[in-house]
């Protein structure tokens, strides 16, 4: 009897802890740990003022040596695999604003895209144009605001209308901003037939490769801020 009231009461308490982690673990929005792991990570070493940040989703949090590929300039890599835009608009006081970056280069929208059939071009150029007014209403007009365009990819080549439609109208929308850029790596991913080059991406196709981000090097180099 004293032996099944003892088995009750550890299955119980087992019960009631797993529940509480759980829920503990379902309050924190997705994302929260690499986050947290930034904090960390700059409480440790803290990242120089006036740098160039590089904000977005894994194309930029598998680019680990992209300081290498930009020598004499300041890189802070902020990327988070598997992030939207509504994440970065989420996360912007944590791992945007604090830095006070001179630039920020911004690569996302591909997993908005991914995500779900009712998000349009229309939706990320919507996300888009709230995350760069949050950047505009913080940082002001002297911050430089990149933004790299969605890339094509063999994974996600039934997405690449809509890529090249979302890519157009934040384009557009830039070109009527002051401090702007808009990094077209797009075109420079395609062959001869219009499709993504098959030899920059790694095994999943739709992660690149080195040759994948020597292509990106050519085209933001010239609009990264030196000085």
């Amino acid at each position: 009897m004293k032996r099944s009231i003892f088995l009750f009461g550890f299955l119980f308490t087992a019960s009631l802890l797993f529940s509480v982690v759980t829920l503990h673990a379902q309050q924190h929005p997705p994302f929260w740990k690499d986050i947290q792991a930034f904090k960390k990570q700059d409480s440790i070493a803290p990242p120089p003022k006036n740098a160039i940040l590089f904000i977005g989703s894994s194309s930029f949090t598998n680019w680990k040596d992209v300081q290498d590929y930009f020598p004499g300039y300041t890189i802070i890599n902020r990327g988070f695999g598997g992030s939207t835009l509504p994440d970065l608009i989420r996360y912007a006081d944590d791992v945007i604003f604090p830095y006070q970056p001179k630039q920020i280069v911004i690569y996302c929208g591909d997993n908005d895209l991914a995500s779900s059939k009712s998000i349009t071009a229309d939706s990320v150029l919507a996300r888009f144009k709230t995350l760069y007014g949050m950047i505009r209403s913080e940082l002001g007009k002297k911050v430089n605001v990149v933004y790299v365009a969605i890339k094509p990819s063999i994974s996600r080549k039934h997405l690449m209308p809509e890529m090249e439609e979302a890519n157009a109208l934040i384009q557009d929308f830039l070109n009527k901003e002051k401090n702007t850029a808009f990094a077209d790596v797009y075109h420079k991913m395609l062959d001869e037939n219009g499709q993504p080059m098959p030899d920059i991406f790694l095994a999943d196709n739709l992660h690149m490769n080195a040759k994948g981000y020597a292509i990106w090097q050519k085209i933001l180099q010239p609009l990264l801020i030196k000085k």
